[in-house]
């Protein structure tokens, strides 16, 4: 009896435990669950959301939730320590600077030099500061800088009329981003060997010129040309990629050095749809185009007179130096002849969307302001070939555009030494024998057909024939008519002896034929490039100036390369 009596209170008890235990587990589940939740609605919470849920007196002042961090304590320190930071700044600046100044000195003067440059009183504000991922081996931070300076800069100037005129650079106004690279990491304390600093970007430099004891535009153009030397000296000696190295520790630091890492070379093909600038006639348009925005790196076209759609085809090259930060800017302007030239529209193409190697065909919208994306207005559009090619590996990969390109197998030998070994030629030798290459061959255009061509008749039909034209050579041909048909079929070939290959441009252009006359119905445009280095291929090209429409053809390069001296 007592046997069963334990073995019951037993049972009673055990099943107590069970589900005591499954209630706690299912409890803690819940709780699991509910703190999960509460951490992703945390996870999701923005910063006007935390200002709702903590009253204004306990939100605390320095929380932000961003990348950039405030630097007040740094700021507070610095003002402390300005005096004494003014005297070596002043003296590191006015000793970098003043050669670049020299360099760009306009021809109308004769001497530009610093008579006076502090800092002055009021030190810069630094107003957030951000770690950039880089390597293992280095790291990298970037300060955004405000600063409205009291400076005392005078320049000391004198023209070759003989006259001395000391000019004050005052009301300095500047925002800029700084970016500083502390490498090599080492286990020797500061934990670096160097530190390299440059301005990575300039969101804002203003400042007026002003003549001691006398009136600047007395001398006409003085002001302008002043300003513009300014600037592109502060271009050219400290912004990025151009750096300042300081070493901390003993050691050689060359390989931090500002050395040229590749070539890009540039096609400017053509434009579309530009903005008309003037009120009688058409914009005369002309493109200028820079890595780096200095006098001696900057490329201009030529002018195209009363065209909104203008053709260019010129190639340019720009040396890279940092092809993960560096673009590529093109601006179109209208000449305006004596008068200063307008603004059409910009755009820009970052180098580390470029495939190393490989040509990229690009169209890119111009817009007002590369920096202010609020201006939506259509402005035209500009139409460029890309191929960047990094130093070291131009053995992997063709580039049309080098002089070794065309050459046969003769003038190769030719090129080399007595024992095999390679002639080094200067850059630029180089450069010259770039210019030459002239690449030869036959260009057959199959014209197959064309797909939803506009109306033009007043029947809703078409007469349509294509106009093939080599742009250089002016060699012209023409396909049959194919009579009441948008979507009409050709199938003719045609051939071209091209003598410059990377320099002459395919133009197609499809008319409605009419009892009456003919009308216009749109066009494409082809460079070379691309058939040159595939040899061959097929593509569907849309109609430009028309509404719909596209043109069906095939290509293909029969080369006859020569290489040839001037």
């Amino acid at each position: 009896m007592g046997f069963i009596v334990g073995l019951l209170i037993g049972l009673v008890v055990g099943l107590g435990i069970i589900v005591l235990f499954v209630r706690s587990e299912n409890s803690r589940s819940k709780l699991r669950n509910e703190l999960a939740k509460t951490v992703a609605a945390f996870a999701r919470m923005t910063v006007e959301d935390s200002r709702k849920i903590l009253p204004a007196q306990f939100y605390p002042s320095w929380v932000v939730f961003s990348q950039r961090q405030k630097l007040n304590w740094l700021n507070q320190h610095l003002t402390k320590i300005w005096p004494y930071v003014d005297k070596a700044a002043s003296d590191l600046i006015k000793a970098s600077v003043e050669p670049v100044l020299e360099q760009y000195r306009p021809i109308i003067l004769s001497s530009l030099k610093f008579s006076k440059f502090t800092l002055g009183t009021v030190a810069p504000q630094f107003t957030g500061v951000s770690i950039v991922e880089d390597g293992a081996d280095s790291v990298t931070m970037e300060m955004e800088m405000q600063w409205d300076a009291n400076s005392s800069i005078i320049l000391d100037i004198k023209t070759y009329l003989g006259v001395s005129l000391p000019v004050q650079v005052k009301d300095i106004g500047f925002t800029g981003v700084f970016r500083f690279i502390f490498k090599p990491l080492v286990n020797e304390f500061p934990c670096f060997g160097a530190v390299c600093f440059s301005l990575r970007k300039k969101k804002k430099l203003d400042f007026t010129l002003k003549v001691i004891g006398g009136d600047i535009s007395t001398i006409p153009g003085l002001s302008d040309a002043i300003e513009s030397t300014i600037r592109d000296a502060i271009e050219d000696s400290i912004m990025w990629p151009v750096r300042k190295i300081i070493p901390i520790l003993p050691g050689d630091y060359s390989d931090l050095e500002l050395k040229p890492v590749g070539m890009l070379e540039v096609k400017l093909v053509q434009a579309r749809d530009l903005t008309n600038k003037d009120i009688i006639g058409k914009s005369d348009p002309y493109a200028v185009l820079h890595v780096r925005p200095l006098p001696s790196r900057t490329k201009k076209s030529k002018t195209i007179n009363n065209e909104l759609n203008p053709i260019w085809n010129e190639h340019y090259e720009f040396i890279i130096e940092d092809a993960t930060t560096q673009h590529l800017v093109v601006k179109i302007y209208d000449d305006e002849g004596v008068q200063a030239a307008e603004l059409i529209g910009c755009a820009q193409v970052q180098l580390k969307e470029l495939e190393p190697g490989k040509v990229k065909d690009v169209w890119l919208n111009l817009v007002k302001d590369l920096e202010i994306q609020r201006d939506t207005k259509y402005r035209g559009e500009v139409h460029l070939e890309l191929l960047y090619c990094p130093f070291g590996t131009e053995n992997s990969f063709t580039n049309p555009f080098s002089s070794n390109f065309s050459m046969t197998s003769l003038e190769k030998a030719l090129k080399s030494g007595v024992n095999g070994t390679e002639v080094i030629e200067n850059e630029k030798t180089v450069t010259q024998k770039k210019k030459e290459v002239i690449i030869r061959g036959v260009l057959s255009v199959s014209v197959i057909s064309a797909e939803d061509l506009p109306v033009v008749d007043l029947m809703g039909k078409a007469d349509p024939y294509v106009v093939l034209t080599m742009k250089k050579s002016e060699a012209r041909n023409k396909t049959r008519v194919v009579n009441d048909s948008l979507n009409p079929v050709w199938n003719q070939t045609f051939d071209f002896v091209v003598e410059d290959g990377l320099h002459d441009m395919l133009i197609l252009e499809v008319w409605d034929h009419d009892t009456f006359g003919k009308d216009y119905m749109g066009r494409c445009i082809l460079t070379l490039t691309r058939v040159i280095l595939e040899g061959e291929y097929k593509d569907s090209l849309q109609l430009e100036g028309a509404k719909s429409g596209k043109l069906n053809l095939y290509l293909k390069w029969m080369p006859q390369p020569i290489f040839r001296d001037s």
